[in-house]
Order: C-alpha cells, then sequence, then structure tokens
C-alpha cells in the first residue's frame, strides 16, 4: 500500500503554525495535543478529526527524541497521517 500523500510510510507529518510563523514541520509517530476537553493521542492511521485546543503541552514523539511545546488556543486537524495545529500561541517548552 502506498504512503497517504504528505506523509512517508510509517510516520505522521507534522505542522504547527502560529500566526506568526510556522514553530514545527517534520515527521512523528506519535502526537499528544492538550484539546479542550482533555489530552488527545494520535497515532498512524488516526481518523480525520477536527478539534479545539486548550493551553497546555503538546508532545510530538519520533523514535526516541521528543519536541514539546507549550500551546494556547487554537485547532488542531487530522487527516489523512497529516497532523495540522493551528495555534493562538505556541512555543518551545
Amino acid at each position: 500500500m502506498a504512503a497517504p500523500s504528505g506523509a512517508a510510510a510509517g510516520a505522521l507529518r507534522v505542522s504547527v503554525i502560529t500566526p506568526e510563523a510556522t514553530v514545527f514541520e517534520g515527521e512523528a509517530d506519535q502526537v499528544v495535543a492538550p484539546a479542550w476537553t482533555g489530552q488527545l493521542g494520535i497515532l498512524r492511521g488516526h481518523a480525520p478529526l477536527m478539534a479545539l485546543l486548550g493551553t497546555g503541552t503538546l508532545r510530538i514523539k519520533q523514535g526516541a527524541s521528543e519536541s514539546v511545546f507549550h500551546v494556547s488556543g487554537g485547532f488542531l486537524q487530522v487527516v489523512d497521517d497529516v497532523v495540522t495545529v493551528l495555534g493562538e500561541r505556541a512555543e518551545a517548552a
């Protein structure tokens, strides 16, 4: 089976964007985000989703490494193994 457009085989394609800049762009095995109603975990093959973000820690895991950001407000979208975080604020933690 071919990888979905925008994502390598076995990986999520992740973008974290604020009004000021693109804070992160890369691949990940897992994303854990602070949705408005609680923590949201995303792995490859996740169903399409749109979620309202709260304030908290966004974790982007790739193998043994992890990128951590503090986010506040915005939205998260998952479509075809592409995760887009549109945050009001996002900064490295």
